[in-house]
């Protein structure tokens, strides 16, 4: 189990009491208003400034440090999702109808609460300016993260770490990728409009379903024969609208889909490729293709100075037992935005175990909050001795 030095027993109770707080009172994306008023008057309380330039529902705290040389961020995500929630069991069950924390951001928000509480009251130990980043919409589009680092949260940051509850990761263990970690997140909508008519006379149409296979078989061309081998990428088709008889084929076909990819070079080749593919096969048919795409989040990519860093805090801090390195994997992470512009790392916090054994985003998940304490310790650590 994972062992800490700066939290004692009531910080741990005042970080599961606010965690609580947090799960039965969710927001969705965009929404989270009453949950930022909750977390400025907090920062308040601490005597931690707020920065008053950046778009609520994301509050931005800052500690001037001892020293301040460098000036370390440490980020968590606010939003929930929308799910009814189950398990009545639980005395801290949300109280909002169809919207519950299904994804561990109402841990994300308290650990970095918590954090802030203890440098408040440990600002000796503080050398280095931290920036406290509790951020709207990481579950959406447009993504909080992208929304502040177009506003300049990264301006004058050294650099940025985040952390995850990990119900895939065992409790014990902390990890992450480096490198390469999470995919790109994109979507595409895509309208073939060709020409109806009777299913008996084909000939007298263009057949915008049967175009639709085609497109479909040559999306997957695209990982096949484009993108590197030795840089992953996926595209699925998640949605498809035709018509509705036995025999009369329609006029227009709407496909719906997903882009993933782990380099930024395959994320711009699927775009481009897909679009080109698109719009070549329906003409060659003689029909209209109409590509539209929805852009989602970059890849995740962690920068290994930070993770060789990141591993020696995790090591020194808990044990070599801690450390579990992971694969990369297709899910995406808004964080990568912060990313792309600083160096930093996305650490995992496992948290595995018989309360916390269903999958992020399903109606029954929890936290185990037994893994709460280690990721207050982590971000503490990180921050004191980057």
């Amino acid at each position: 189990m994972y062992k800490t030095t700066f939290i004692d027993t009531a910080l741990q109770d005042w970080a599961i009491q606010q965690r609580r707080h947090f799960h039965m009172y969710p927001e969705l994306s965009g929404q989270e208003y009453k949950t930022a008023a909750y977390v400025k008057e907090k920062l308040t309380e601490f005597g931690i400034e707020i920065d008053h330039r950046y778009t609520e529902p994301s509050i931005i705290g800052y500690l001037k440090g001892t020293e301040g040389k460098k000036t370390i961020a440490l980020r968590a995500d606010m939003d929930a999702l929308p799910l009814q929630e189950e398990g009545e069991d639980k005395p801290y069950l949300s109280t909002i109808p169809g919207v519950m924390h299904g994804c561990g951001h109402d841990g994300h928000t308290a650990i970095l609460l918590t954090v802030a509480k203890w440098m408040s009251s440990n600002p000796h130990l503080i050398k280095n300016n931290i920036v406290f980043i509790f951020q709207s919409s990481e579950e959406a589009s447009p993504s909080g993260a992208q929304k502040l680092v177009t506003e300049g949260i990264l301006d004058g940051i050294d650099a940025i770490y985040g952390v995850h509850l990990m119900s895939t990761m065992p409790l014990g263990k902390i990890g992450f990728a480096v490198g390469p970690a999470m995919a790109s997140s994109n979507d595409f909508e895509i309208t073939i409009k060709g020409k109806g008519g009777h299913g008996g006379y084909p000939h007298e149409t263009v057949d915008p379903i049967y175009i639709a296979s085609h497109l479909i078989q040559a999306f997957q061309s695209i990982i096949s024969r484009n993108v590197n081998p030795l840089h992953a990428g996926v595209v699925s088709f998640g949605g498809m609208q035709a018509g509705n008889s036995f025999n009369v084929i329609p006029s227009e076909v709407k496909l719906t889909g997903t882009l993933r990819a782990m380099t930024y070079e395959a994320a711009a080749l699927l775009r481009q490729k897909t679009e080109q593919l698109t719009k070549a096969i329906c003409a060659s048919f003689g029909a209209e293709g109409h590509y539209t795409f929805i852009e989602g989040t970059p890849p995740l990519y962690n920068h290994p100075e930070a993770c060789e860093f990141a591993k020696d805090v995790i090591v020194n801090t808990f044990g070599s037992d801690a450390f579990l390195p992971i694969e990369p994997v297709m899910g995406a992470e808004d964080f990568s935005y912060y990313l792309k512009g600083k160096t930093g790392a996305f650490i995992n916090v496992g948290m595995q175990s018989e309360k916390s054994q269903y999958p992020h985003h399903h109606p029954k998940f929890d936290i185990d909050e037994k893994a709460i304490p280690a990721a207050i310790e982590l971000m503490i650590q990180l921050a004191l001795n980057a």
